[in-house]
């Protein structure tokens, strides 16, 4: 028996649609895969992995008997040479090397005393630094009324601090940031006196440099974040020397669990570095300091770059003899850029960490 034509035609319509609605659903499938392939292509690397940038620079004291000549000029000419450089970071970090207030009682147990205007705090933030460790020794040059008076001066500009607080535990404290996805922890100590000016536990003052403190911290910043960064005020002012007790710290402070090490206090640049997984900057010297002096007369910028599989530091030379730039450091290049290079690497072959030029930039790989 012949089959019925109508179900014939119904049964070839049925099957004709299914396969051409599987052949589209093939081709937009493609397409799809193609168009999404091409994006990914088109898109730069920091959309696929953003890289995170850590600027750190040296010593800030804009206080002392130059005041006057970088009021009258504003208080933000210091960073105008840098500001630029200083913004490119989601964190830009410095030793900020006085407190920032109008109120204290001045520590008379020492040579040199500084306190900074308060409007310093709101020149600092408008030229891109954002973080300062206070661990050092002239935080506590006016006491503790001026630490909290500097404190409240920071937070009212948006700038975070580590290193110092009204008490211990507050100094201890990290400041932690989450950027990109990624949690970035940082610390501060000092190892400089006088030891009047650390903290204690009902006390105001800095953080002291203390391996049972600093380990202990840097374990617990580990637990909470990705990469963990510290800044240590340490060494002799003025000298290049590496002292021994600061590669222990240094190596105790990565083998706890830090990242990259930050050095200041000595005025003058020191080595570099790479130990296991972890780098140390001894000193970055200084960047806007309000001195005449002639030793100090080359500092770095530090840019650390994290993505990844990527872990570099690039170093930017800079120019901060007073009788060439003022109070202004300034970004150099040619041969004055790689004399201080060359000038680091001879500090750092002792070390053996050596920076590579790469096309006229300065970096290290850790």
């Amino acid at each position: 028996m012949n089959p019925n034509p109508t179900n014939r035609i119904r049964a070839l319509t049925k099957l004709f649609s299914a396969r051409t609605a599987q052949k589209i659903t093939s081709n937009l499938l493609i397409a799809a895969s193609f168009t999404l392939t091409a994006a990914l292509i088109c898109l730069p690397l920091t959309a696929l992995a953003e890289e995170i940038v850590i600027n750190a620079v040296g010593d800030v004291m804009l206080a002392g008997r130059w005041a006057a000549a970088i009021r009258k000029n504003g208080y933000d000419s210091p960073f105008r040479g840098v500001a630029a450089e200083l913004k490119t970071g989601d964190i830009t970090i410095a030793n900020l090397e006085s407190p920032i207030a109008r109120g204290g009682v001045e520590f008379t147990g020492k040579k040199f005393r500084f306190r900074a205007e308060p409007e310093l705090a709101g020149a600092l933030s408008t030229s891109g630094i954002n973080l300062v460790t206070l661990a050092n020794n002239h935080t506590m040059d006016f006491g503790g009324q001026a630490l909290m008076e500097t404190i409240k001066n920071l937070e009212s500009a948006g700038i975070g601090r580590v290193g110092a607080g009204k008490n211990l535990a507050e100094a201890r404290k990290m400041a932690l940031y989450t950027i990109k996805g990624k949690k970035i922890a940082f610390l501060g100590y000092s190892l400089t006196r006088p030891v009047e000016f650390y903290a204690g536990r009902s006390r105001p003052g800095t953080a002291p440099g203390i391996e049972k403190i600093f380990v202990e911290d840097i374990r617990r910043a580990r637990q909470e974040a990705d990469h963990v960064i510290v800044s240590f005020h340490w060494g002799s002012e003025g000298r290049s020397e590496i002292q021994p007790y600061q590669r222990t710290v240094a190596h105790k402070a990565i083998d706890a669990g830090a990242d990259v090490i930050l050095g200041h206090h000595p005025h003058v640049l020191r080595g570099i570095e790479r130990y296991k997984t972890g780098i140390v900057f001894y000193s970055l010297g200084n960047f806007a300091f309000a001195s005449k002096g002639r030793s100090a007369d080359a500092g770095v910028m530090l840019r650390l770059r994290f993505g990844e599989g990527k872990r570099e530091a690039e170093l930017l030379p800079l120019d901060i003899l007073h009788r060439r730039v003022g109070f202004q450091p300034q970004p150099v290049s040619g041969k004055q850029a790689a004399g201080i290079i060359e000038r680091l690497n001879t500090l750092s072959n002792p070390l053996k960490t050596e920076i590579e030029n790469r096309d006229g930039r300065y970096m290290v790989t850790f």
